[in-house]
């Protein structure tokens, strides 16, 4: 039987196009079967944007909290009873800032003592958030604090598509010295881990991609393959891993070689999102592996350009609310092959199973 599964969702920035792709998303009632909603927002937030989309046929149900959401229904928890709201399209504002965050923390706070069993977030304007001295860069860092833990894998998710990155939200210049081979092996480990209990793939194969052109050029242009990269490969292989690498990351996409793994480990943001962003920006979920919740958001930002015009894709969204039911529901069944390891696992079909 499919499972009904509580999803929480913040709703980003105000005046961008989070509220608009969370509601074209549930304007599908087909959502409703195993998936109960919980929106934190402000009700004038709903108002205005389902007038501007022309959704009044959309109806939300306002819940003291989300203990009593119901099935079947878009549920809502008003995070200010108190402070007058008002959309400002295309905006970069404090106030749409102050929002965010706001929606943000109830919503997590739910998450944390169990009201809600995942977490979607719409995106945020990461400068905004900053302005209102929240102590962090993004969502990522966010759950990852209030995890209690220093070190989470921004991994995009796409079908079989999955890349994760060794750095994130850091400037350039500084991606070659935060470069380990110990930081390489942990988020390879974490990715491994994730494939299988969040993925539902049994032998995964990872790639890892080389920080420099063409890999290096066997140290002509870096040292880093030689020096980092290939020895954390070493080292992951003799524990049993079937990680391999340094490719380049520009013949490693073109000719096609990542339909032979079941994920791809870059050494750098763009890198890795780039190609990833290209191949599948409709359809890519940003999901947070390494934490004990599970948090998934769409792979686009706050669309100021677009915003309060109905031209949002909620494909990218409504491919978020999918991933974080499938990661809750695979994550459910491995806990429950592991207290008995004798029940018939039914695991998703890998491409190493596709290719036998």
């Amino acid at each position: 039987m499919e499972q009904r599964v509580k999803v929480g969702i913040s709703c980003g920035d105000s005046n961008g196009v989070g509220m608009e792709v969370v509601l074209k998303t549930f304007a599908d009632m087909r959502l409703f079967e195993t998936i109960t909603p919980i929106l934190y927002a402000h009700p004038e937030w709903i108002k205005q944007t389902k007038k501007g989309l022309g959704l009044d046929e959309l109806m939300y149900f306002s819940v003291a909290s989300a203990k009593d959401a119901q099935a079947k229904k878009l549920n809502l928890v008003n995070i200010d009873k108190e402070t007058p709201f008002n959309i400002e399209w295309g905006k970069a504002d404090t106030q749409a800032g102050k929002w965010a965050l706001k929606s943000l923390e109830t919503a997590a706070q739910d998450l944390a003592n169990g009201s809600i069993d995942v977490l979607v977030t719409a995106p945020i304007n990461k400068d905004v958030v900053q302005s209102n001295q929240a102590g962090f860069i993004g969502h990522t860092e966010y759950l990852a604090k209030m995890a209690g833990t220093d070190d989470v894998l921004m991994f995009l998710v796409a079908d079989s598509l999955r890349v994760g990155v060794v750095t994130g939200h850091v400037p350039i210049k500084d991606v070659a010295g935060q470069i380990t081979k110990e930081k390489i092996v942990k988020k390879v480990n974490m990715m491994h881990e994730a494939l299988i209990k969040d993925f539902g793939v049994p032998n995964p194969r990872i790639a890892v991609l080389g920080l420099n052109p063409h890999a290096g050029d066997n140290g002509l242009l870096g040292t880093e393959e030689k020096e980092i990269i290939t020895p954390a490969v070493r080292e992951l292989n003799e524990k049993g891993l079937a990680v391999f690498g340094p490719y380049g990351a520009d013949g490693f996409f073109g000719s096609g070689t990542f339909h032979q793994f079941d994920a791809v480990l870059a050494m750098y943001h763009d890198q890795g999102l780039t190609p990833f962003k290209t191949m599948a920006f409709q359809s890519g979920v940003n999901y947070t592996a390494g934490l004990p919740i599970v948090r998934t958001s769409p792979d686009h930002g706050v669309g100021y350009d677009i915003a309060g015009k109905n031209q949002a894709d909620e494909s990218s969204f409504r491919a978020a609310v999918f991933c974080a039911y499938d990661v809750y529901v695979q994550r459910k069944r491995f806990r429950e092959y592991g207290m008995n390891p004798l029940q018939k696992q039914n695991i998703k079909e890998s491409r190493d199973d596709k290719r036998e």
